[in-house]
């Protein structure tokens, strides 16, 4: 395999870390790829990655780049694009990291339609799941081995570095009891609410 400036020994951790291998995750790979040529794995908050999409590969990026959801250096955009974006608060530098789109060409169709089919609970016969284990490879394989401009589009960031996490005082949803961040609480009938309790109360108004 092609030495993508990670070790072997870090890529198997980061596979054990998320379950699997997968063209997914090796994209995640590759993204930590480029942004530890320039930048150590954050310890803390130093580095911060807005991603546009939940899949694979932010578990890779997660255990990588040290950019997490708990230490609030990880921030998720719901845009469905595989579109990463890091900013270094020392200077307040930062890269986009966008996948070209003809990153999950070639087998595509066929594959996607096999991986329905098996989420969709349909057995898959011998022959379909050697050949979805065949095709999966060699999407891994072929990320895992393309030079990095063949594989993202990387141009500087555009705006500010996020704010830091910052530490709310939480409430009591007047009507579940359980505390809520008060930022997340809302106003329903004169009670403080949480979210979930608020949806449920708003769906019971008649029309």
């Amino acid at each position: 395999m092609k030495d993508v400036g990670i070790s072997p020994e870090s890529i198997r951790e980061t596979i054990r870390f998320h379950g699997h291998h997968c063209p997914g995750l090796a994209l995640g790979i590759r993204v930590a790829e480029v942004v530890l040529r320039e930048n150590r794995r954050a310890p803390d908050e130093e580095l911060v990655a807005v991603v546009e999409t939940d899949m694979c590969g932010v578990d890779a990026i997660q255990y990588l780049t040290g950019c997490t959801f708990g230490k609030g250096n990880l921030l998720h955009l719901d845009y469905g694009k595989n579109v990463f974006t890091f900013y270094r608060r020392s200077d307040g530098k930062g890269i986009r990291i966008a996948a070209r789109p003809e990153v999950f060409d070639g087998d595509n169709g066929e594959m996607i339609a096999l991986i329905q089919k098996k989420v969709g609970g349909e057995k898959l016969t011998a022959d379909e799941e050697k050949k979805l284990d065949e095709m999966r490879e060699n999407r891994i394989k072929r990320i895992m081995e393309a030079d990095l401009d063949e594989l993202f589009s990387i141009r500087p960031a555009e705006g500010e570095v996020p704010r830091r996490a910052r530490i709310m005082e939480s409430l009591v949803c007047e009507s579940c009891k359980e505390k809520t961040m008060e930022t997340r609480t809302r106003r329903f009938q004169g009670k403080t609410v949480c979210i979930p309790c608020f949806e449920k109360e708003e769906r019971r108004i008649p029309v």
